[in-house]
């Protein structure tokens, strides 16, 4: 007898799912190859244009960004450029101030010594007086000595004395003791003596 061979037959819905889940994966990288030939060329533009903008912005020294604005290196410059300008002016300020303290103490010091030049000047005014009430005093005291002498105790006198002096003296005297005092000095000396007299008077106004 002839054996029979038994043949499986294979399912055809298994074999139909292979088939067809090994396509869709061949879309889907032939789709992510296309996708990235296409998007790397952009992405690459992209980089350049960034790149290019960038390169630009340190070729212009950096002084504005791309919206008009101060770069941040312009705001530092700017800023310390504010704080030594304050610096300076807080220099300049507290210079002032000293300046002014010195001007008030000076002030003061010329305010005490005015006063005390003030009450010098008094002090020294009513000396002064003091002296030449004294010194009037004295010159009429000795005048009246002078008339009591005698003639020619007093022309003795008279003839030493310096001719201003001693015109001076007979300038207040009464009339008849100058008299007798001219009439006992030397012709000479009356002489000079008259004529300083006569100059002292010759600048009275006549009527």
């Amino acid at each position: 007898m002839s054996k029979k061979v038994k043949v499986k037959a294979k399912k055809p819905g298994r074999s139909r799912s292979g088939t067809l889940m090994l396509l869709a994966i061949f879309l889907m990288g032939s789709a992510i190859v296309r996708l990235g030939m296409e998007a790397g060329p952009a992405i690459a533009r992209e980089v350049a244009n960034l790149q290019d903008s960038k390169h630009e912005a340190n070729e212009g020294g950096g002084k504005l960004n791309v919206a008009g604005m101060p770069s941040s290196a312009e705001l530092q410059e700017m800023l310390a450029a504010f704080q030594e300008r304050e610096a300076a002016l807080e220099i300049r300020e507290s210079e002032i101030e000293d300046r002014m303290k010195a001007l008030d103490i000076a002030d003061q010091a010329i305010e005490k010594k005015l006063a005390a030049l003030e009450q010098a000047e008094e002090a020294l005014r009513s000396t002064l007086a003091l002296a030449d009430g004294a010194t009037e005093s004295d010159v009429d005291q000795l005048t009246t000595v002078y008339e009591q002498m005698k003639p020619k105790e007093s022309a003795a006198l008279f003839e030493e004395m310096d001719p201003n002096f001693a015109a001076g003296f007979l300038a207040r005297m009464r009339p008849e003791a100058a008299a007798g005092i001219m009439a006992g000095l030397s012709p000479e000396a009356a002489y000079t003596i008259s004529v300083v007299m006569a100059g002292r008077n010759g600048g009275v106004p006549k009527e």
